[in-house]
């Protein structure tokens, strides 16, 4: 099984993935959690690049990067994990691809969708979370020292909000929108019911 995990930054999303894994852990199932970008390797190379790099990075360039990642992940971690018979839990993937360069960068979002099939080979997650939240306070939670990727300002954050929930809306079936101004323990009791429910 492949669960991703998606949002602004800020939303506390990475927080979930953790708790659900160690949950699963404490179950005795057989779990693995890794990222995107820069699961390891050569992943976190380009992770480096994409969050660090001080000086222009075209859009288009952007987009690539992301997507090389993508189909290095999933031919080297993701598929042989699932595979193997474990649970692969993601932070980050297709639709941060979609919300970020598509919707808050103004890119193609057809050919961005594209290039996520190529990129995945078609696979696709069988689980994906988007932990909304108001732009806001999503930027306060990130705090004063931001990546290049955090520092894109409010109006883009807002685009990728809004990109997210009309993702979420296309595919009601994948996607699960979780209010991330609860509480970490009430988010947490959400999402394994949500999990549990599918397993």
């Amino acid at each position: 099984m492949f669960i991703t995990f998606e949002g602004a930054d800020g939303c506390g999303k990475t927080t979930q993935l953790v708790l659900l894994y160690e949950y699963f852990k404490a179950k005795g199932i057989d779990v693995l959690k890794t990222r995107e970008p820069g699961a390891q390797g050569l992943g976190e190379k380009i992770r480096e690049i994409l969050l660090n790099y001080d000086g222009e990075v075209s859009d288009r360039c952007e987009s690539f990067l992301f997507l090389a990642d993508r189909a290095q992940h999933i031919d080297k971690i993701v598929n042989p994990a699932v595979a193997s018979g474990k649970i692969v839990l993601c932070d980050r993937h297709i639709d941060s691809t979609v919300a970020y360069q598509g919707y808050g960068r103004g890119l193609d979002i057809p050919r961005i969708k594209m290039l996520n099939s190529i990129a995945t080979n078609n696979i696709r997650p069988d689980l994906t979370f988007v932990f909304d939240i108001d732009v806001k306070t999503s930027m306060q939670r990130v705090g004063q020292e931001k990546d290049r990727m955090e520092s894109a300002g409010f109006d883009f954050f807002n685009r990728v909000r809004m990109g997210y929930l009309e993702i979420a809306e296309q595919e009601p079936n994948r996607i699960k929108v979780i209010d991330a101004t609860k509480s970490i323990e009430e988010i947490q009791k959400e999402v394994v019911k949500i999990v549990s429910e599918l397993i």
